[in-house]
């Protein structure tokens, strides 16, 4: 008959046990617990009994009983260091003396410690700000509670020869994989184009952004639903607002049930009312709106119904758990062909193609590449990891240099210690927990930056990001990272130091300082070949972002602005052009159908003269307009004029962009006739290449400018130059909303949007010289440190050549030109570096700059003149000071 096993008290906690207690108390108390622990198993059970032993243990970490036994008298072979000697590497008492002794070094050298510390808090500092950064963009979208199994429909199509991806998909789609496809557990259809509309409530006019989107999607992106119906789109006269919009229409009155007037088209009913989404989500928006309910308001969407041609529409789907999305590609992809299958041209060249892009994609993997994706913003994210990890590799190897440069004034300190029984071990150790305690001092003052630096940090790339404090897993974070650079930090300098001879240096034969220079001064070229490399990048990037400012556009987008159009002005707008043109204020009016700054459609399918079928694939972008749009624009035609209510033939007419002339072979194009949408149209001017990309750095693309006054909703306003553009805006502000009583008067200067093309490489160009800035200010404390004691150490020296006759100069010159010297080599090395990596980032663009030699000369001379100043202080008050005092101990 077996016996169950006897049961036994947790081994970590004994283990834990053995190692707080002094040994000569370690077999007393254990019997005592283990006694009590089997009292305790009988009485209340195993379970309680283990969790009761560990609260004992833990009870126990008290100093009085970490006490050794006092020792024996010394003898010739038995000493008390050598039970020191003996304990464990993180022991109670062993961690007390380091902290112990590390605190008296700090205090003994004030100066070389507040260097170390305000270097390694900004050096942490910054990487903590860019890993809150990276941080809040690679959790995008995760508060998603379908995060894994939201995708997006996206289409590849090829068009003259070029393979392009597009988030555009026709209108049927979504029907068409809710009804053929079972592998979908939900499918959204959206509007992609959706911008403000006008909100009216009683007499109060708001703008506000929403979005037509399927009634599926408030389940599938897990919107938390505050208040009202949890299925509020039921109704298709119905709307759902975020909260911030709530409160912002009704203040603190319950929204449910309210009635809205939308864009005085229909009354919709306030059916629930959703938390605003992070900052950080892909889908924004102000409210939402059931999308039976565009059908119901806008002929051209019913009318979209059932063409698989008109790509104007968005599709968000959810796959069911454990579905392949690779399978899936398999099956959806020729989905839209199938229904274009009777077209050639659509089946031989254009070739489309659906596919699924994952929600874990969405923000930093969004370009794409003939139909391959090729990345997106996780550049920008990785390089300022990069950043991050330089900054603190640059303050460390502060620490590192100092901490050696001192070594011969701790020598000594190593050679008894070594004498009387350390171990290089115990050395090591004590090294290193005054390089985890600096760099925790460090942290502390590294915490007050990031929080007070946070709100502008914020401000800066448009962030809401915040530090969680109450959150163990910041700490844990926190912990490992400060203690990891506490480790990088000091880890050469404790190998380093406790790697001396004892008897050398107590024989006084060893001269530590010079055989640390040449490490010292390998360090200070890294340091500096960072610093170097970001000034070169920031400059370049600086450069890039002004040449594409600087571009020539085509257009003036100085005193031009768009306003959004409605119903009612366009209904009015004869009236309306009168009555601006009466106040003086405006020059010149038109109507478009997208911003100044950009365009809003594309087309294939136009015919002229000596086309072949593969050119009807040719994707043109595509604007329509009304009268006087050069006139208005600013444009100055290069052949041909603008359309002219003296022509009653421009009601067909068209204007070709240089890049159009060039695709399509036209010697003179002015009068040449095209045909497209089953229409002939005749070309009455040309245009220079506009620069209405989405980015200002891309090549323009061919263009056609229709005559199509019924197909505009902006209206661009020229305002008249002698008026400022306050004063302009006054005036002409009540004729707009006397002809527009609906909607608030909302307006975008051009030059303003044309602004914002810039935000991504602004963002990038500011961070980086932020970087570039505390680099360099971090690598100058290292090397205002060295000075100071490449100073001292030589001020015997100094003051021996001075009795002999040297000038100040000299003595400036000696200690200077050791620095120059390794700045220099730090540019060359730096120079190549930095060329190779920001020639790799302007391939991205198009339109781009040559880096010339002048941005490397420029940064060689800054570097010097950095270092000239940061040097030159120690040196001159060193070559200042009185030979007498320098040499009164000899």
């Amino acid at each position: 008959m077996s016996h169950p096993p006897t049961p036994k008290p947790p081994q970590w906690a004994q283990r834990l046990l053995m190692g707080i207690t002094a040994p000569h108390l370690r077999e007393e108390i254990q019997g005592d617990l283990n006694e009590l622990f089997h009292k305790r198993v009988r009485r209340s059970g195993y379970q309680r009994a283990r969790l009761l032993y560990l609260l004992d243990v833990l009870l126990l970490l008290h100093p009085r009983l970490w006490r050794r036994e006092t020792a024996p008298r010394l003898n010739h072979h038995h000493s008390r260091f050598n039970d020191v000697s003996n304990l464990s590497f993180f022991h109670p008492i062993m961690l007390r003396n380091y902290v112990k002794l590390a605190f008296r070094n700090l205090a003994r050298h004030k100066g070389y410690s507040a260097i170390t510390i305000a270097g390694l808090a900004v050096g942490m500092a910054v990487a903590m700000l860019i890993g809150i950064w990276i941080q809040d963009e690679v959790s995008a979208n995760r508060h998603h509670k379908n995060y894994a199994t939201l995708y997006e429909v996206k289409l590849n199509q090829t068009f003259d020869g070029r393979r392009g991806t597009q988030d555009a998909i026709p209108f049927p789609t979504g029907e068409e994989l809710r009804s053929h496809f079972p592998d979908f557990k939900a499918v959204a259809m959206y509007q992609r184009s959706d911008g403000n509309r006008s909100l009216i409530v009683g007499n109060q006019k708001f703008l506000k952004r929403g979005i037509f989107i399927g009634e599926e999607a408030v389940d599938m992106f897990s919107l938390t639903i505050l208040n009202g119906d949890k299925n509020p789109f039921k109704d298709p006269y119905s709307v759902v607002l975020t909260d911030e919009t709530a409160q912002a229409i009704f203040g603190n009155q319950d929204p449910i049930g309210k009635i809205i007037r939308l864009e005085n088209k229909a009354d919709i009913k306030v059916t629930a009312v959703v938390a605003k989404q992070p900052k950080n989500a892909t889908l924004q928006f102000d409210y939402l709106l059931p999308w039976q309910l565009q059908e119901r308001l806008y002929e051209w969407v019913k009318n979209a119904k059932s063409d698989w041609r008109n790509n104007d529409f968005g599709l968000f789907v959810q796959l069911k758990d454990g579905v392949d999305p690779g399978q899936t590609n398999a099956k959806i992809k020729d989905v839209v062909l199938t229904h274009q299958a009777n077209d050639a041209n659509i089946r031989k060249l254009v070739k489309p193609e659906l596919f699924l892009h994952p929600m874990a994609k969405w923000r930093l993997y969004s370009e794409f590449t003939e139909g391959k994706n090729t990345g997106g913003f996780i550049k920008y994210v990785r390089l300022f990891g990069v950043f991050g990890l330089f900054i603190l590799v640059i303050a460390c190897i502060n620490f590192m240099n100092l901490s050696t440069a001192r070594s011969e004034k701790r020598a000594k300190e190593v050679g008894v210690r070594k004498a009387v029984g350390s171990g290089r071990e115990q050395l090591i150790g004590q090294f290193l927990s005054e390089s985890i305690l600096i760099t925790g001092m460090a942290l502390v003052l590294a915490l007050g930056i990031v929080l007070i630096s946070l709100p502008y940090f914020n401000q800066l790339t448009e962030k809401a990001m915040v530090i969680e404090f109450g959150n163990p897993v910041f700490w844990g974070i926190t912990l490992v990272f400060t203690v990891l650079t506490g480790l990088l930090a000091g880890s050469y300098p404790a190998l380093y130091l406790s790697s001396f001879n004892p008897v050398r240096i107590l024989k006084g034969s060893i001269h530590v300082g010079k055989s640390a220079s040449l490490p010292r001064k390998i360090l200070v070229v890294v340091q500096f070949t960072f610093s170097v490399t970001l000034m070169i990048g920031t400059i370049i990037i600086y450069q890039q972002i002004q040449h594409g400012k600087n571009r020539p556009l085509g257009f003036t987008r100085q005193g031009l602005i768009s306003v959004n159009s409605s119903k009612d002005l366009l209904d009015h707008y004869e009236a309306l052009r009168a009555e601006l043109l009466a106040t003086g204020a405006v020059s010149s009016i038109c109507k478009t159908n997208a911003p100044p700054t950009q365009w809003w459609s594309s087309n294939s399918g136009w015919k002229w003269k000596g086309a072949t079928p593969e050119d009807e694939s040719v994707i043109f972008t595509t604007l329509a307009t009304g009268y006087d749009y050069a006139k208005t624009m600013g444009i100055r035609m290069k052949e041909g004029r603008d359309f002219s209510r003296d022509f009653t033939t421009d009601t067909h007419g068209v204007l070709l962009n240089e890049a159009a002339v060039k695709r399509m072979g036209l010697k003179h194009p002015v009068g040449e006739t095209l045909r497209w949408a089953n229409r002939e149209w005749t070309v009455v001017g040309v245009i220079p290449d506009i620069v209405i990309e989405w980015s200002a750095y891309r090549d323009v693309a061919p263009m056609t400018i229709l005559f199509g006054p019924d197909w505009v909703n902006f209206i661009d306003v020229r305002i008249n130059p002698a008026l400022s553009p306050s004063v302009a805006i006054d005036k002409i502000r009540p004729i707009f909303d006397k002809y527009n009583p609906t909607y608030p008067f909302d307006y975008q200067f051009a030059d303003a949007e044309y602004a914002k093309k810039f935000r991504s490489e602004e963002l990038i160009g500011n961070l980086s010289a932020i970087v570039c800035v505390l680099a360099i200010f971090i690598s100058c404390l290292g090397l205002f440190g060295l000075a100071s004691f490449m100073a001292e150490q030589r001020v015997k020296e100094i003051g021996i050549r001075k009795v002999l006759g040297a000038s100040v100069s000299n003595v400036w010159g000696l200690l200077s030109k050791d620095f120059f010297q390794l700045v220099i080599i730090s540019c060359l090395i730096a120079s190549p570096l930095a060329w190779y990596v920001m020639n790799q980032w302007l391939e991205s663009y198009t339109y781009k700059i040559t880096i010339g030699v002048d941005v490397f000369v420029v940064v060689l001379i800054l570097a010097l003149l950095i270092t000239l100043l940061t040097v030159s202080y120690q040196a001159i008050k060193a070559a200042l000071l009185n030979p007498v005092k320098s040499l009164k101990s000899e």
